[in-house]
């Protein structure tokens, strides 16, 4: 038993070390975070991520910082994601005029997961739109795609004005913090005059924590626990979580920690699992597609997208377990005759579930859960198991 663990901790590992390698192989002139000086400060382990320096760890271990996450509370410094409001009373024509789902629908200040798609039904990014009852919808996007993204809207934007509407942009520049974790609660009630359960998964309000005032907290997250996001101004990020730190409950959290609980809880990363090749269909995320936008067939590529829905696509994003050796990205997935059927977009070891966890395409027949199938690690066919994601239940709080 004892060498079963030794020989799953290398693994770990060196798992975390190609992840350091792989953020820190470009040396280019990197953008700082508001909180970029604080990470130095605590030994933050600094990497090269979408163009962003951040650290990847801290002195804990991946595996630590994994495991803190999952049993009290992890901050994550996400300031490089972008974040935008569109203002206007024709804000939410404007947004169902790239993003699948129904904006329109939304309460006040509820939120939902989207994705920008293009005229092929390919994905541009996914990201999360709340309908604020500030007057203004609130964005938040994926940092490797900030530039195509503000383009992508900016282009709109110049369509609809030019056709007399209302609508205009706000791109901020504003720190974000996601507080993730069971003990987030309590840490977060702490720094609030309201009570904390009156805000449930994917809504959003603003408040004052813990003397800092204007904060927009949005309870959601990015690694399948009970976890919220804080946009705050990049002048008093430190002192918010220096703040937060303060609690013995909660400790710093990198990159890598990120990456494997995000993909235990069968969440996508964009570049990886999801990109302009795959569409809402194939990647399992028809569930994010508006019922009203089906059937208007009113958003780009619909006419590609919607007629999938029914008569189903030739592959499909699933989630695959195996034990031996770590399965990574582009591994090639076989089936029990050694045919190629498919590739593996994300994978690593599951700190949890002490057993590989990866997700990836494959053609359809092989896709339904708990399928026996193959993946090829170091020119050697080891046995996968097509499962259900997610891999560890999640725990958003729904009230």
């Amino acid at each position: 038993m004892f060498h079963k663990l030794f020989a799953w901790f290398i693994r770990s590992f060196f798992d975390t070390l190609c992840l350091f390698f792989f953020f820190s192989f470009q040396q280019v002139a990197l953008k700082k975070t508001p909180l970029f000086d604080f990470h130095k400060a605590h030994d933050g382990k600094m990497v090269n991520f979408a163009g962003w320096s951040l650290p990847v760890q801290y002195k804990d271990s991946h595996i630590v910082s994994h495991m803190h996450t999952r049993e009290h509370c992890s901050i994550f410094d996400v300031s490089h994601m972008l974040q935008t409001k569109v203002h206007g009373k024709d804000r939410v024509k404007f947004m169902e005029s790239l993003v699948v789902a129904d904006i329109a629908e939304l309460k006040s200040n509820q939120g939902t997961l989207s994705l920008f798609t293009n005229e092929k039904g390919g994905i541009i990014d996914d990201l999360i739109v709340t309908k604020t009852d500030q007057g203004y919808l609130y964005v938040v996007s994926n940092a490797g795609c900030a530039e195509k993204d503000s383009v992508h809207m900016k282009v709109r934007l110049a369509e609809f004005k030019a056709a007399g509407l209302d609508v205009d942009l706000e791109f901020l520049d504003e720190a974000l913090l996601a507080v993730q974790g069971p003990s987030m609660f309590r840490v977060l009630q702490e720094g609030l005059k309201d009570n904390l359960n009156k805000l449930t998964f994917m809504t959003s309000t603003v408040a004052t924590v813990f003397g800092v005032p204007d904060c927009r907290i949005t309870r959601c997250g990015y690694t399948g626990e009970d976890g919220v996001e804080i946009s705050v101004s990049r002048l008093r990020a430190v002192e918010l979580i220096e703040k937060l730190l303060a609690n013995s409950e909660v400790k710093l959290a990198g990159l890598a920690a990120r990456d494997s609980l995000r993909l235990e809880a069968g969440l996508c990363l964009y570049g990886n699992d999801i990109d302009e090749t795959t569409t809402p269909v194939e990647a399992t995320l028809v569930w994010t597609i508006g019922k009203r936008r089906r059937k208007d067939k009113d958003f780009p590529g619909a006419e590609i997208i919607v007629p999938q829905i029914k008569a189903k696509t030739f592959r499909k994003r699933v989630g695959l377990v195996s034990t031996g050796p770590p399965v990574r990205q582009h591994t090639p997935i076989l089936s029990p005759d050694g045919k190629v059927i498919g590739e593996v977009t994300s994978g690593c070891p599951s700190p949890c579930l002490k057993k590989n966890v990866a997700m990836g395409y494959v053609d359809s027949e092989f896709a339904k859960n708990g399928t026996e199938i193959q993946v090829e690690v170091r020119k050697k066919a080891v046995g996968a198991v097509v499962s259900r994601m997610p891999f560890v239940p999640t725990n958003y709080y729904m009230g």
